[in-house]
């Protein structure tokens, strides 16, 4: 698996890309996501959510799709999950400011209830077309840690067979950066069904941010 980027051979035309940056910047490759319509995800959703944060950031987070709150301000992990993000990076010792932090899917996927916009999984083929733009961002970043956060990122990028729930927190093997971790999404945590088991899962999932934050460490 090589991260592809903007020195990986291009897409044919008339597959719903636009025209791509030559240039190795990612407000550029930023603005031509804004473009993409390689699946139909974009008709619904009120803008692209492309990845945010330093240049220079030694550790991507990669999730699976932006949420409703996302959706709205155009920028990744500022919802629910985000906030639950926020505190386990915290307590894990990471600066949130030194890393950068993005999505498999750059699209916000749901179906109405009533008033409510609520989360669909993106399907193979729209993280397919929207893996250009992840492995731009690898590509250009050359991160040394990548995190998968959940199936999605984790599949996309490990494995379609990689189970998260079997190898979570564990250093895997990949050509994308010289250290790739999974471990869950933060919106799963959300979803126990009470509150000792969300403590629960919030404690494991600092854990599993702790082992990248002594990985981190290890870099300096």
């Amino acid at each position: 698996m090589r991260a592809s980027g903007p020195s990986a051979p291009r897409p044919e035309p008339g597959h719903g890309y636009p025209e791509l940056p030559e240039t190795k910047s990612l407000s550029a490759w930023r603005e031509a996501a804004t473009h993409c319509r390689a699946c139909d995800l974009w008709k619904n959703a009120t803008q692209t959510v492309f990845g945010e944060g330093r240049r220079t950031a030694k550790v991507v987070f990669v999730g699976e799709q932006p949420g409703d709150r996302e959706d709205l301000a155009g920028k990744p992990f500022v919802g629910p999950a985000g906030r639950v993000l926020d505190e386990a990076l915290e307590a894990a010792g990471i600066d949130r400011a030194a890393v950068y932090l993005t999505n498999a899917v750059k699209h916000f996927k749901w179906r109405p209830a009533g008033k409510r916009r609520l989360h669909e999984k993106p399907n193979r083929s729209e993280i397919a077309a929207c893996r250009l733009w992840l492995d731009a961002e690898i590509g250009i970043l050359k991160p040394q840690v990548i995190v998968c956060l959940g199936a999605v990122a984790a599949q996309a990028l490990i494995s379609p067979t990689f189970k998260v729930t079997q190898q979570r927190g564990k250093l895997i093997p990949s050509s994308l950066a010289p250290h790739v971790v999974a471990t869950v999404h933060p919106s799963s945590i959300l979803r126990a069904p009470d509150d000792n088991a969300r403590a629960r899962e919030m404690k494991l999932f600092i854990a599993d941010l702790q082992a990248v934050a002594r990985v981190i460490r290890g870099l300096d």
